[in-house]
């Protein structure tokens, strides 16, 4: 089992029965192929940078100084655009019998607005590379500028624009920790995403439960493939249906195909399982070997795959529609 899987719809089981978006989700707009412009800028370049800056303090492995210090980055930065940062923090013992510290960062922007919606992504990377073609470097940390410090960099960039004008809503982004260190051969599906699953268990706030939640993860590689993933079109369709009809008209429909996808075992589960319907903006290629890109889970997950135009199309789609409200 890999860490994201592959479905044949004709033969996937839904793993909450009868669960979709809420009705809150389902007030979203879909009936104007128009959007109205954010009223701030989404700057590629930047992002490109918190991609760059990310990958400067080595393999984000739970446990090791890189991680510490990249989190400690990750929380100033945050502070530094007027976010609430909340950082929850534990312990979870890994399928291989580790413990590991956890440490996820929450920012709030527009923090009295009563609607919310979450945004997240993870900021960990994988310990091993296991999917390398080179067997010689298969237990070396992978370097993650595509999954994931694509979608954080994305999420720090919007959090950055954000801080010139406030949205009507609230917004609250979520860089979850200790996602990546999962059996990838015992087909251990809750050895995944273990930072939200803590999260899920215990929210960082008492009732917490925004309208919505969008996952970004390898949203950064020059050719990606964005494709309506399986669960998030069974939880939240409506939500799938606005981001994609926002790119289509902003576009970015070379990046954004309205067309569906494999179920993936990814953070947005374990939201959705809370009851905050959530979907997953996630790169998949269904003629590759894994179904992702060609350097997932390798050494090869550098910056050199990583395009600001890109990290341009999903901020600027997300900023238009938090601003649409």
């Amino acid at each position: 089992m890999i860490r994201y899987f592959i479905i044949a719809l004709s033969s996937i089981i839904l793993l909450l029965g009868g669960c979709s978006s809420t009705s809150k989700s389902e007030k979203i707009a879909q009936d104007t192929d128009t959007v109205a412009a954010a009223p701030v800028s989404f700057n590629a370049d930047s992002a490109y940078a918190f991609v760059q800056r990310q990958c400067q303090f080595g393999p984000r492995v739970p446990g090791t100084d890189a991680h510490r210090r990249c989190g400690d980055y990750l929380v100033s930065t945050l502070k530094s655009y007027g976010t609430t940062v909340i950082e929850q923090t534990g312990k979870v013992t890994t399928f291989d019998g580790v413990n590991l510290p956890l440490r996820n960062i929450i920012a709030q922007i527009n923090v009295d607005a009563e609607t919310r919606i979450l945004l997240l992504a993870h900021w960990d990377c994988r310990p091993w590379a296991d999917k390398d073609p080179n067997p010689a470097k298969r237990r070396t940390p992978v370097m993650g500028a595509n999954d994931a410090a694509s979608g954080v960099a994305v999420l720090l960039e919007m959090a950055r624009a954000m801080q010139t004008k406030l949205p009507n809503i609230g917004v609250d982004i979520m860089l979850v920790d200790v996602e990546d260190w999962g059996d990838d051969e015992g087909g251990n599906d809750d050895s995944w995403a273990l930072g939200t699953q803590y999260w899920a268990r215990n929210m960082h706030q008492q009732g917490y439960h925004p309208m919505y939640g969008i996952l970004l993860d390898m949203v950064g590689a020059a050719d990606a493939s964005f494709l309506q993933e399986y669960y998030s079109m069974q939880y939240a369709p409506a939500v799938v249906r606005e981001v994609w009809r926002i790119a289509a008209a902003l576009g970015h429909s070379n990046r954004f195909f309205s067309k569906p996808g494999g179920g993936i075992n990814d953070d947005h589960l374990p939201v959705n399982r809370a009851g905050v319907p959530c979907i997953d903006i996630i790169d998949m290629r269904m003629d590759s070997q894994y179904g992702f890109f060609d350097a997932w889970h390798t050494t090869d997950d550098v910056m050199r795959h990583i395009s600001p135009a890109t990290l341009g199309a999903v901020g600027e789609t997300l900023l238009t529609l938090i601003y649409s409200y």
